[in-house]
């Protein structure tokens, strides 16, 4: 299953497929971000080589989402990139994952229905004030595709900012589409069809 999205250029950068230079401040500022997170909640300082680690991880992370084939798709905010990163993934929807979403605990049960063109009725929630100081603000949208389980996070670095930028998460988590393969007629090759 590949995932496909039509992001609103103006607002959100695309860190999938940005080799090389282009994209390249971007998927610095987004991996960075996501790291001083992690250290934040783990109660860690900053290292010294700390930006030399989200340099060496922006590299390798455009090579790890095109191995994903489609099953990732990550954007940074455009105007701020160490504002909010997104990620939008596609797992396999095996027996344990659903026995750990079935386990998640009660915080997560305050979910809303969420519709999406491409994908149907899924959930919203939205955790603006997380339990713990020092994690950061986050939504998820989710949908049962029935083999597959679509899941957008968007994880924010400034808890007073976060609800200015619903609206255009909701568009985004609104734009992600499954792009399915159909054979072309008698013909063994695959036809790849875009969001139509």
């Amino acid at each position: 299953m590949r995932l496909t999205a039509d992001a609103d250029p103006s607002l959100w950068i695309p860190v999938t497929d940005s080799f090389g230079w282009r994209g390249r401040r971007h998927r610095k500022a987004a991996i960075r971000m996501l790291l001083s997170q992690v250290n934040g909640a783990m109660g860690a300082v900053e290292r010294p080589g700390s930006r030399l680690g989200a340099w060496a991880m922006s590299q390798a992370a455009p090579l790890m989402m095109r191995k994903a084939d489609g099953r990732v798709l990550v954007w940074t905010w455009k105007a701020e990139p160490e504002l909010i990163v997104v990620m939008a993934t596609a797992q396999a929807l095996t027996l344990d994952l659903r026995i750990a979403r079935a386990s998640m605990p009660m915080d997560y049960d305050d979910t809303e229905s969420f519709r999406s063109t491409g994908l149907g009725v899924g959930e919203k929630l939205v955790v603006p004030v997380p339990p713990s100081p020092a994690a950061p603000p986050f939504a998820t949208y989710t949908w049962d595709a029935g083999t597959h389980l679509v899941t957008v996070t968007a994880i924010c670095s400034d808890r007073e900012r976060f609800g200015t930028l619903m609206g255009a998460l909701d568009d985004l988590a609104r734009s992600i589409r499954i792009a399915d393969d159909l054979a072309g007629g008698e013909s063994p090759d695959v036809l790849r069809l875009g969001p139509a």
